[in-house]
């Protein structure tokens, strides 16, 4: 079922023929009475499962029985005497809690599982009884679902109770199907509880079961849950928006029965097989676009579903919409040829429904009507979810549990996998049950790629720094920078749906994390990896605004990230890389000028090298300047009309060069820069570093070449050093005054 749907039919596949009535909801006592009273022989099933078999053999028909028969008989025995707090038998309980996965579509395993999901709890069964009268893995399923003791655990038993549970769901979803279930059941008949009991329950059903429902697909536990949260948390909400549905039922027309027969008769025009049917939306939705919307007309109070056959189906019918009716364009969202992170798939579109109502109710003007479009398979997957797959782990009969006693699932959801990596980092039951929340409230996810077409999956809204820790663990660390779409880009940067992360790293083993980077971190994983790093180092940790006042002087331009600036290779002062100086003298035999006898420099602002294409003025004093041809101080020259001289290179191969540097700030990464230089057989005549801003650090070389030859192979050994991500020439802007 959709989020905004209810749920008013039996999940699972939509014939054209004509539906069932919806099943009514049991009577406890009744369902009582025949567990306690009904024949339990074992050529017979028990009366009181009837309603449990009739569901399951409407998805499974040749479903094997007789486990469902001995499991009901184990637990109608080992619950006998033990009553609810509504004082219906204890054994009502779980054969409403299978009911709800019968109707969904579980498969037997599933069914059984649920039968005794409660023994080992609540009864003298065991597991290693379960697991021998049904095997390993209903065992499995049944010790998935069991609470921990609280004389055990205390005021940690819950919280630990879901980290049991959510490990088990990593290795079979069908742990957590059978959880929903449960606590679908217990919130259907919270009503005898204390008032401040039922607002606990309702919490926790809210910020951690409901958003679970949600990332496995199971909608129709989803809505329901809503529901009766809505009911225990705002009574006097919950109570006004049902008058309002209420309200709508009783008008003489329904704007959305006329559109669907408008529907149906355009598809049938067209010649596609559907069946249209209107899907009235539930309390809360109702009430969330209530308060969206403000005043409510008839259409908001439901959407189109159109079940088809085939996925060309979805957009034979969604393009006969579009041509017949007036679309809302901005409404249309395409979830079959990108699925939302849960499995579900449908086109969504709407189309304006003009009509000419009662005046004085307000529903004369154009209304806008909510179409979903999706194949009956999909229909089944939007009810169930994950419950809808079967069994996904029964590919071999042979194939056992590992010897850690996981399973591989080829299937996990990539949240599923996040969550477990982190949970095992939680350092207390208070830490992983308050950030368990937190990550389950970001319910939208992206992917991201990485260079080698690998993708990561995100919560909406992360940045580079989660990209780090999911792709490194604690790697990460030492993380510097990274490219986004190919451009540079912070650690903070905030990631969108498709980008390309490229993240550069560090080769530092003592790299750390920075305190600002829990600004950025969304994720549980990034964020309980810093936090962890800052506790353990809290001197290094220290982010005093005296430190940070230090960081913006020049001479400690790296200090801030643990660095000392060394001592150039070769003493000779700060030398502008730029300005109103004409350069040094060109080494003898360096070039050829058409002007003898006259004294030649190699431009400072640009500093040629061979094989550059260079050009040359005439300066005062009749000395001569030679630049690059594409130098902007040559063309402003050459602009102002001076005197242009014949020039060549000559045989000389020492020259000097000066090299602009940008790099992500980190330790000793200007002790590795001066290093790699200096493997190349180059001297340092000068080096000066800007103070970094925004993480970013600004390096000016100048540097002697033994050999002009080597410049290229000079700056990919520069770039090469980690957290460099850009090496280039000098080229200054052109003096303001003439030379």
């Amino acid at each position: 079922m959709s989020a905004d749907a209810t749920n008013s039919t039996p999940p699972g596949p939509v014939a054209a023929a004509p539906r069932r009535r919806t099943r009514p909801r049991l009577d406890l006592r009744r369902l009582g009475r025949a567990a306690l009273l009904g024949p339990t022989s074992r050529d017979r099933l028990p009366d009181a499962i009837g309603h449990v078999v009739e569901a399951h053999r409407a998805h499974f028909p040749d479903a094997d029985l007789e486990p469902l028969r001995r499991a009901y008989v184990l637990a109608e025995s080992s619950h006998r005497g033990q009553k609810r707090k509504s004082g219906e038998p204890y054994i009502t309980h779980p054969l409403a809690v299978t009911l709800i996965l019968a109707e969904l579509g579980a498969e037997t395993t599933t069914l059984t599982a649920s039968l005794l999901h409660d023994t080992v709890e609540d009864t003298e069964v065991t597991l290693d009884q379960v697991g021998e009268e049904f095997g390993a893995e209903v065992r499995y399923l049944v010790d998935g679902v069991t609470k921990l003791e609280k004389v055990d655990y205390g005021a940690a038993a819950e919280p630990e109770t879901f980290r049991k549970m959510l490990v088990a769901t990593g290795n079979d979803v069908r742990v957590m199907s059978i959880k929903l279930a449960d606590r679908l059941h217990n919130m259907r008949t919270l009503g005898v509880m204390r008032p401040e009991k039922q607002a606990r329950i309702a919490r926790v059903t809210r910020d951690v079961l409901i958003p679970l429902a949600e990332r496995l697909g199971v909608q129709a536990l989803k809505t329901e849950l809503e529901d009766l949260v809505f009911a225990v948390l705002h009574p006097e909400e919950y109570a006004r928006t049902r008058e309002l549905i209420a309200e709508n039922a009783a008008r003489p027309h329904d704007p959305l029965a006329e559109v669907a027969e408008q529907v149906r008769r355009v598809l049938r025009e067209a010649g596609i097989a559907a069946e249209v049917l209107v899907r009235p939306r539930h309390v809360l939705s109702v009430h969330r676009v209530a308060r969206k919307r403000g005043r409510l007309r008839g259409c908001d109070f439901g959407r189109l579903l159109v079940l088809v056959n085939e996925d060309a189906d979805c957009y034979a019918v969604l393009g006969e919409l579009h041509t017949c009716m007036t679309p809302v364009v901005s409404e249309f969202k395409d979830f079959i040829a990108v699925p939302k992170f849960n499995l579900y798939q449908s086109l969504h579109t709407a189309v304006a429904h003009p009509r000419a109502g009662d005046e004085a109710s307000g529903d004369s003007d154009v209304q806008v009507v909510e179409v979903l479009i999706r194949t009956h398979r999909m229909h089944k997957v939007a009810e169930a979810g994950v419950v809808a797959l079967g069994n996904p782990y029964a590919a071999g009969a042979d194939e056992q549990p590992g010897g850690d006693g996981e399973r591989a699932d080829p299937t996990r959801p990539g949240w599923l996998s996040r969550l477990l990596a982190w949970q095992r980092e939680a350092p207390d039951p208070d830490t992983f049950w308050s950030t368990l929340r937190e990550d389950l409230a970001q319910d939208h996810e992206i992917t991201v790629f990485r260079p080698d077409g690998a993708s990561l999956g995100l919560p909406e809204g992360a940045s580079c720094i989660d990209a780090a820790y999911a792709q490194y663990g604690e790697d990460a660390h030492a993380a510097i920078g990274a490219r986004v779409n190919g451009r540079l880009a912070a650690l903070g940067t905030v990631l969108k749906d498709g980008d390309t992360v490229e993240l550069l790293m560090g080769q530092d083993p003592a790299a750390a994390p920075s305190r600002a980077w829990l600004e950025h971190a969304r994720t549980p994983t990034a964020r309980i990896a810093i936090q962890r790093w800052l506790a353990a180092h809290p001197a290094a940790a220290d982010d005093t605004p005296r430190s940070k006042a230090a960081a913006r002087t020049p001479e400690n331009a790296l200090s801030a990230h643990g660095e000392v600036r060394p001592a150039p290779h070769k003493a000779a002062g700060t030398a502008p890389a730029h300005g109103r100086d004409h350069g040094r003298p060109a080494p003898a035999d360096a070039v050829v000028v058409d002007r003898p006898h006259t004294a030649v420099r190699l431009a400072g602002c640009c500093t040629p090298v061979p094989p550059d294409r260079i050009t040359a003025f005439v300066v005062r004093n009749g000395a001569v300047t030679v630049h690059r041809v594409e130098c902007p101080t040559a063309a402003r020259m050459q602009a102002a009309g001076r005197t242009e001289a014949g020039v060549r290179w000559g045989d000389a191969a020492e020259f000097r060069v000066t090299l602009l540097a940008e790099s992500f700030g980190r330790p000793r990464l200007l002790a590795d820069l001066t290093e790699a230089i200096a493997r190349e057989g180059v001297e340092i005549v000068s080096a000066t570093v800007a103070p970094p801003a925004q993480q970013r650090v600004h390096h000016t070389y100048t540097l002697q070449l033994p050999d002009a030859a080597r410049l290229p192979a000079l700056m990919r050994a520069m770039r090469d050093v980690p957290g460099v991500y850009d090496v280039r020439r000098a080229q200054a802007p052109a003096p303001q005054h003439g030379s």
